[in-house]
């Protein structure tokens, strides 16, 4: 029986599914998502082309039902990708500005004016000053356009994230709104309080006015145009957490797609975050907010992009003694360093493409590992789960369960954030991999190395005093 519709808006595809009463995927359809184009720093979309496939993929979804229940007594579980937003008409719901995507670089200018506020703003919102938030690139643009301010001060324009902006239209202007996870990643969000922050806003010279209100990401109760009820809306990478991880604390996702984030719930959200973010996962219609530490790779796909990796064996790993970062557009947290970008320590001229993607793979595996490295300081760890594209490598699986010293399984459900938000839609319990001998849609399977490989290990040992050296050297 199905008992949930959910709509996944990633930034490369978007897609929608059926979950069953016992908390299983089905029927999932998929819509690339518009291209995002960029140049000089610009990355934008076309935001009502992206409505449109989101719509076809859910109409999809809702045929597939239409003949045994009725669509509309279906809840509807909304994920979204994070930070990318867009500006519109009240009048006629048409946007004024292309859709900016969180890769949009023009934040930059508002990181360098605001530097010496930095340990404040990361103190009130959790996360650091960085060009990928909603904030940074407002505060720019409008100072360069102060008639936009006055329009959405008069509230003749809108602002907000894929979610509001989809919430609007499908419920023809009734609810603009945006739930508290996809708030929390503005850098306009007071992750204590829960609550957009006048500060922030006074340091952004944003208009607190302006901003969407911010709703628990459960309990929505939201009756929109096509029939359904949103019950949930929530960040992806929150999705893709409870989905998995639920709220237990002592396991950690590894979830590596376009991105990589590793992620764990977090027991207090005082709790020493260093310089990690703290994620608000989700609140609950109590109002009960739960926190999660997250470090972050940034563009790992790219890096990989046009070598065989998948032709790699763990074997041909640790082969040589050149070190390399992998992350294009800047080391992620807990580094945010756009200046050092995909490096290698020497030249890889004579080396082969596919001794290139073993590099590169090495990478991926040493950052995740020393990050859930610094993650059990902060508390132990039981286990650590992998989701999302790249995680189906077995070269990546065998080299984080090697140089992180942790249980590692695979999970077997591919679409983790759009699982999450039919859980959470449906009322089901979040977290169905917390026994992992008793899963609905399948036991993670454990990541057994084919063989061990010491010299990884050991490198991996190398490169991370080969790494801090690296960031001193910027730094100074």
């Amino acid at each position: 029986m199905t008992v949930a519709i959910a709509l996944d808006l990633g930034s490369t595809s978007i897609k929608a599914g059926l979950l069953d009463n016992q908390g299983q995927l089905l029927q999932v359809v998929a819509q690339p998502a518009p291209a995002i184009q960029g140049e000089d720093g610009h990355y934008e979309g076309d935001a009502l082309e992206y409505a449109a496939r989101a719509e076809q993929a859910l109409g999809s979804c809702l045929a597939q039902v239409a003949a045994h229940r009725t669509a509309g007594s279906l809840p509807l579980g909304l994920c979204s990708q994070r930070s990318s937003f867009l500006i519109w008409e009240k009048a006629s719901g048409l946007p004024v500005i292309p859709f900016i995507s969180w890769q949009d670089n023009r934040g930059a200018e508002s990181c360098v004016a605001l530097h010496a506020q930095e340990a404040y703003i990361s103190e009130l919102s959790g996360l650091r000053l960085t060009p990928y938030y909603l904030a940074t690139k407002l505060r720019v643009l409008l100072r360069q356009n102060p008639q936009w301010r006055e329009r959405l001060l008069r509230g003749e324009w809108l602002l907000g994230t894929l979610d509001t902006f989809l919430i609007w239209r499908w419920t023809e202007g009734a609810h603009y709104i945006t739930d508290a996870s996809m708030a929390a990643r503005t850098l306009l969000l007071d992750i204590q309080r829960q609550a957009w922050s006048p500060e922030l806003c006074a340091l952004f010279d944003i208009p607190l006015s302006i901003l969407p209100a911010i709703r628990p990401s459960t309990g929505m109760n939201i009756r929109l145009h096509n029939g359904l009820t949103l019950q949930a809306s929530v960040a992806d990478q929150s999705a893709a957490l409870l989905a998995s991880v639920g709220v237990a604390r002592d396991v950690a996702l590894v979830n590596l797609g376009t991105g990589g984030f590793v992620m764990r719930n977090l027991p207090e959200i005082d709790s020493q975050a260093g310089a990690y973010l703290r994620t608000l996962v989700y609140q609950d219609n109590a109002a009960q907010s739960h926190i999660a530490l997250e470090g972050t790779l940034n563009s790992i796909a790219a890096a990989l992009a046009g070598y065989p990796v998948s032709e790699c064996e763990l074997q041909e790993m640790a082969c040589n003694t050149i070190f390399c970062t992998a992350e294009p557009s800047g080391i992620g947290a807990p580094y945010f360093r756009q200046d050092i970008g995909l490096q290698f320590s020497a030249s890889v001229a004579h080396l082969t493409p596919r001794q290139i993607a073993c590099l590169l793979l090495e990478a991926i595996t040493f950052r995740v590992a020393r990050i859930l490295e610094e993650f059990r300081q902060a508390a132990p760890l039981r286990c650590v789960y992998l989701s999302g594209g790249l995680s189906e490598l077995p070269v990546l699986q065998q080299g984080i369960a090697l140089c992180s010293g942790l249980d590692t399984y695979k999970l077997q459900q591919k679409d983790a954030s759009l699982q999450g938000a039919a859980l959470l839609a449906a009322g089901l319990s979040v977290g169905l991999v917390a026994d992992p001998a008793v899963v609905a849609q399948g036991a993670p399977e454990r990541v057994l190395p084919s063989r061990l490989n010491n010299s990884l290990q050991q490198k991996y040992e190398h490169w991370k005093i080969w790494l801090d050296g690296l960031l001193a050297a910027g730094a100074s």
